[in-house]
């Protein structure tokens, strides 16, 4: 295996990692980064999602005891059982939905106008939420408080992830604490909310795109998957610690800022934003 392709394989795991689960759009860093390095065939397409791989795994890990404790407890604890059915609640919508426009939304949505609309958008969104949410104390500060109809809700808000550029995180965090949930809250739920959608999400599209891959793609797909989970499992850490003293305010000017250069390599054809 080329060096120079694992290098680069390294270096899409740490982008990957480092934008999963912050409200930044993965996808958006992704295809830019993809372009910057010439990874930009059907081949790179299908690793961009497999890597994902690496980055729940971190998450998973994180809240180990939490996931744990509630499959253990599930048969004896009602607060085990609403947890669980809320997480699968929370993913129904983006299950349904992702199934019946993930076609249009490639076909139409994928494009450079419509990648840094989302991130400027988003991020004046995020800049009128935390406005909002400082003088209101939230209506939900744990999960363990939401109803099933919270849980639908955040769900719901989720969907708004799929648009290229709006960022899943981003969607379920800055809709989350829209709907009443604190930060802690709302960015717990996202990271929960997301084992199931990433792996449906991303199972189904190694299964459809399998034909293009080979027992010669596993050293460069281990590399991108082992560098996805460490960046990953350290970005979550020092997110949680982050939200306990800071607001998202950072990420939405970050927002407003990348997409002004995804406009700019649009426009000037520096980068392919249409899939």
């Amino acid at each position: 295996m080329d060096l120079i392709l694992l290098f680069k394989a390294a270096i899409m795991g740490i982008v990957e990692g480092l934008t999963e689960f912050l409200p930044v759009s993965s996808t958006g860093h992704l295809i830019l980064t993809g372009s910057l390095l010439g990874m930009t065939d059907d081949k790179s397409k299908v690793f961009d999602i497999a890597i994902q791989t690496g980055a729940i795994v971190a998450v998973i890990i994180v809240y180990w005891q939490r996931l744990s404790g509630a499959l253990r407890d599930f048969g004896s604890s009602e607060k085990a059982r609403r947890f669980v059915f809320n997480v699968a609640l929370g993913f129904l919508p983006a299950a349904v939905i992702g199934f019946f426009v993930y076609k249009s939304i490639k076909a139409y949505l994928f494009n450079g106008p419509v990648v840094a609309a989302a991130f400027i958008v988003g991020g004046f969104i995020i800049l009128w939420v935390e406005k909002r949410a400082n003088p209101a104390p939230p209506r939900i500060n744990d999960i363990d408080e939401m109803t099933p109809w919270d849980a639908l809700k955040v769900g719901l808000v989720q969907c708004f992830g799929m648009i290229p550029g709006t960022s899943r995180s981003g969607s379920t965090i800055i809709g989350g604490m829209l709907l009443g949930l604190s930060r802690q809250a709302a960015t717990d739920f996202s990271f929960f909310l997301a084992i199931p959608t990433l792996v449906a999400a991303g199972g189904y599209s190694l299964w459809k795109e399998r034909a293009l891959l080979s027992m010669a793609d596993v050293p460069l797909f281990a590399v991108g998957f082992v560098v996805s989970f460490i960046s990953a499992w350290l970005c979550v850490r020092w997110l949680l610690r982050y939200i306990s003293t800071h607001t998202f305010v950072a990420f939405a000017w970050y927002r407003i800022a990348f997409g002004i250069v995804v406009l700019i390599t649009a426009y000037t054809g520096a980068v392919t934003w249409a899939d």
